[in-house]
């Protein structure tokens, strides 16, 4: 029993001291499940042409407004500059935060923004769209597929670690520490 046990620590305690392995695992993960997720949603947000992003189209602010599109009719132009900052700025993130924690650039805070967008979204998809109990689900029960409370809780765990953990040594983060401290010792 003691060889075993010996054995299992011995194991485990180099694992302990792999600081690299979770967030590096955790921005692939992030790159391989939700960075197509949230780019594919901001482009359905753009306007036409070049400059689409600063006239985004109604399906934009159905996504984000539903309740106060319908209101005027579906008719974008109606809305107040809020609206239209709030739509703009929620596509930027679509697109700016998840590439920064894939770059491993400012990876902290933006996993915190990723956070704060994934609430917000959530909040919107239950009070503004009205998803059904199902979509919600609910925790400690034994159905785990639930869209909101399931899934967007590993969602925001993966991003929790890497605001803990930071991007790990194959970041630009990392990278820019290091040319920092070459500057500072200098």
């Amino acid at each position: 029993m003691n060889a075993l046990i010996s054995l299992h620590n011995a194991v485990f305690s180099r694992l302990d001291r792999q600081d690299w392995i979770l967030p590096t695992l955790a921005r692939l993960i992030f790159a391989a499940v939700l960075l197509l997720y949230f780019w594919n949603s901001g482009l359905t947000k753009l306007g036409d042409g070049i400059f689409g992003i600063f006239s985004p189209s109604v399906g934009a602010y159905a996504q984000i407004w539903p309740k106060v599109l319908e209101a005027v009719s579906y008719d974008s132009s109606q809305l107040s500059f809020f609206h239209w900052a709030v739509v703009f700025a929620g596509t930027l993130a679509e697109f700016i935060l998840p590439a920064l924690i894939v770059l491993g650039l400012a990876t902290r805070v933006a996993s915190l923004g990723m956070i704060g967008f994934v609430v917000v979204q959530s909040l919107t998809d239950i009070y503004g769209h009205g998803a059904d109990a199902k979509t919600i689900g609910s925790w400690f029960d034994r159905i785990s597929d639930a869209h909101i409370m399931d899934q967007r809780a590993f969602w925001v765990f993966l991003l929790l670690l890497l605001v803990i953990k930071g991007a790990g040594p194959l970041s630009l983060d990392r990278i820019l520490s290091a040319r920092q401290a070459q500057a500072v010792s200098a």
